[in-house]
């Protein structure tokens, strides 16, 4: 999943405050038609949704004349989402945009979508690969293996550089969705093949900030000499970054994360804690979605259901110097 952890939470409280509690309309001017709607769902209200949300709304010219984008944070509540998807899909919205909440408890909803004549269009998560070839029309995706291979690698390369062959690893993880699952295969794949003395010792949920603070301060008890965390989501890797601090263990305990955040990017100009971080852009995965949902609507044909979503490492405090600059207003 395109995971990202509490990003920029003042400005995800401010982006998406209106659709926390139900439906906003959002309207776009374009090209494809006139007075349409186009449904848009968050799986939660962490900062790549705010940045999907803008570069979808950046790119709305694409959508048609007039179009209303519908948009709800499902709250990682599959019975929320499914309630919004019966909803526009009687109101007769051309295109539903999701990341879905659960592979198989957002089947449901999907399906009667697609039996409604409605377009669905996924983002960062999806169905089962049945249910995807079954009820979606494309799939925004940036390579959840290379994501996590490109993390693993970097890792690989830092411990190598120390001569530390056989680092103890611990995984602060989001795997109630796939895409995290395939972030730690690709991990532990580049990881393992250049260090195979390397062990996972700790692989334990911790999505938001807070619950990954707890979960690490315990695995960092559990396990004294942690080499590393590794963290698949921004949440996270933010919390995993804040227990080493706490237990004063900079120097020491290392982190290699995932999605980028204002927070994250200052830590990676520190450098003493966090040495590397994986993104897909929010920004750039909206405007995919606003161009593919664009093309699914006129009925233009298109080579592969996956729409590949650029996957990047930043790895050095020029790198994240770079990523404020170019994000002044925080979202990813």
């Amino acid at each position: 999943m395109r995971l990202a952890g509490h990003r920029v939470r003042n400005a995800v409280i401010g982006v998406l405050a209106l659709v926390l509690t139900g439906l906003t309309a959002t309207a776009c001017g374009g090209r494809v038609g006139e007075g349409g709607r186009v449904g848009l769902v968050y799986m939660d209200a962490q900062g790549y949704y705010a940045g999907v949300r803008k570069g979808m709304l950046a790119s709305s010219g694409k959508l048609g004349e007039d179009v209303q984008v519908l948009e709800i944070n499902a709250q990682g509540d599959a019975s929320k989402e499914s309630r919004f998807v019966d909803t526009v899909s009687s109101a007769g919205v051309k295109a539903l945009v999701m990341s879905p909440v659960s592979t198989t408890a957002s089947i449901p909803a999907v399906k009667l979508a697609h039996n409604s004549g409605v377009k669905v269009i996924c983002y960062n998560t999806c169905l089962t690969d049945e249910a995807t070839r079954k009820y979606v029309s494309a799939w925004i995706l940036g390579d959840p293996v290379k994501f996590g291979e490109l993390a693993g690698a970097k890792a690989a390369e830092y411990f190598v550089s120390r001569n530390i062959t056989a680092p103890r690893i611990g995984v602060i993880n989001c795997e109630t969705v796939e895409v995290c699952r395939q972030r730690r295969a690709g991990f532990e794949e580049a990881l393992f093949a250049r260090l195979p003395k390397a062990r996972i010792v700790a692989n334990q949920q911790g999505t938001t900030i807070d619950s990954a603070v707890q979960v690490a301060e315990r695995v960092l008890t559990a396990h004294r000499g942690l080499d590393a965390f590794y963290g698949e989501s921004g949440g996270a890797t933010m919390g995993a970054v804040k227990a080493v601090r706490q237990h004063g263990l900079i120097g020491k305990t290392v982190v290699f994360g995932s999605d980028m955040t204002t927070d994250l990017a200052r830590e990676l100009i520190d450098n003493r804690i966090l040495k590397a971080d994986v993104d897909i852009s929010g920004r750039v995965v909206g405007k995919l979605a606003a161009r593919t949902t664009a093309q699914v609507i006129s009925g233009e044909k298109r080579g592969s259901q996956i729409v590949a979503a650029p996957v990047e490492l930043y790895s050095t405090p020029h790198q994240a110097r770079k990523w404020l600059a170019t994000h002044p207003d925080g979202l990813p």
